[in-house]
């Protein structure tokens, strides 16, 4: 996901794709426990995506705020 992507979503959509992605992240986190996962990397990209959106949320609740 671009920063121009996340840029357009709503405060709402935001939350629910932090939702999505924590999700996304902890399977792969227990997956990578159990056996080495295919692309390890998908955890970082994961884990940075989600830092992303919050950042995101952050901004756009400061300027409603």
């Amino acid at each position: 996901m671009k920063k121009s992507d996340i840029k357009a979503l709503s405060a709402e959509q935001i939350k629910e794709q932090i939702g999505v992605e924590t999700d996304r992240l902890q399977k792969l986190k227990f997956a990578h426990a159990i056996s080495p996962v295919e692309n390890p990397m998908r955890i970082r990209m994961t884990r940075r995506l989600i830092a992303r959106l919050n950042t995101e949320l952050t901004l756009k609740t400061k300027q409603v705020g």
